[in-house]
């Protein structure tokens, strides 16, 4: 097992890695079968978000997952959003910390999620311009599945080291 401080450079190294020359609605339908097309193959019970900014570009919702699922998805967003990492980076950053994120971030938990499913899509040369958000699995099993489908969309697959 991986201790925390490698698990957080992971997390950074999958956010440098995975970041896209450009970004548009065509590649989010792209990225958002994928994932479809995996979650039907496997039953998973997931919802996805895909998003550009606050314009939601592509979000499908599996027959088991619930309404739950779209609260998570906005308060995983804005934590992306408005903190600039993934969100399983918050989470295991504050867990590292032994805080919560009123403490670190003085906002309230009713609002963001620190927990595993957004991840920034980061355009190079640019910077974040959205979000990729999965919930309905572990809070590890939503970013990995972010991770692989982000990873298959820019075809390094075999060059991403994945947690899970």
């Amino acid at each position: 097992m991986v201790d925390m401080s490698g698990i957080l450079d992971v997390l950074l190294e999958q956010e440098r890695e995975l970041q896209f020359n450009r970004f548009d609605s065509e590649l989010a339908w792209r990225l958002g079968s994928w994932i479809v097309s995996k979650a039907r193959k496997e039953g998973l019970p997931i919802a996805v978000d895909i998003a550009m900014g606050e314009r939601c570009l592509f979000h499908w919702s599996s027959n088991g997952a619930t309404l739950d699922n779209e609260a998570w998805i906005a308060r995983k967003k804005r934590s992306v959003m408005r903190f600039g990492h993934a969100s399983y980076y918050l989470g295991r950053t504050l867990a590292h910390l032994n805080q919560t994120a009123a403490e670190k971030h003085f906002v309230d938990e009713a609002d963001y999620a620190f927990h595993g499913g957004c991840f920034p899509i980061a355009v190079r040369g640019t910077g974040i311009v959205g979000t990729l958000t999965i919930s309905g699995l572990k809070q590890e099993e939503d970013h990995d599945l972010a991770v692989q489908a982000l990873s298959w969309m820019l075809r390094k697959q075999d060059s991403v080291r994945r947690l899970v």
